[in-house]
């Protein structure tokens, strides 16, 4: 299983390339260097997910009843603009113009680690994004969150 840590910035050319910072090439398994699939994320950001991440959520989408309507639209939404990407030879990573649009990105980006993924951010919009929250209110998020009952357990 992957798991990242880390905050890096890059920047994104002209051609709408950045390079992954070597941080997180570090923390990928060997071979899983250059295949990625890049995606929407919830927030105004992009989701970059290493294939091994990206397969299970995939095969789960998958597996969704075809029939609910939810499940319709909920595809459409997460899928919409996803594709595959490779890292080249410089260890570049080509973005679409349509999820450059969607997450704002200007030529400063933030790399931040998601667990199994990797967040890319527009530098300004992610420093307001913690700008917004309060320590207080941070801890009060950190002790819901984290005091929530597994189900099953």
């Amino acid at each position: 299983m992957i798991g990242f840590l880390g905050e890096y910035e890059s920047t994104v050319d002209t051609k709408g390339r950045f390079l992954l910072p070597s941080g997180f090439k570090k923390q990928l398994p060997e071979g899983e260097a250059t295949a990625f699939v890049l995606n929407r994320g919830f927030e105004k950001c992009l989701t970059l997910y290493p294939m091994q991440s990206w397969e299970p959520i995939f095969n789960q989408i998958s597996n969704l009843n075809d029939f609910d309507p939810k499940v319709r639209a909920f595809r459409r939404y997460f899928l919409n603009g996803a594709n595959q990407v490779e890292s080249d030879a410089a260890g570049r990573i080509l973005l679409s113009k349509n999820l450059i649009e969607y997450a704002g990105l200007e030529k400063d980006i933030v790399l931040i680690a998601a667990v199994n993924k990797i967040e890319i951010w527009d530098k300004k919009t992610y420093q307001e994004f913690f700008d917004s929250v309060s320590p207080n209110d941070f801890s009060a998020l950190a002790n819901e969150v984290m005091n929530k009952k597994t189900e099953g357990i």
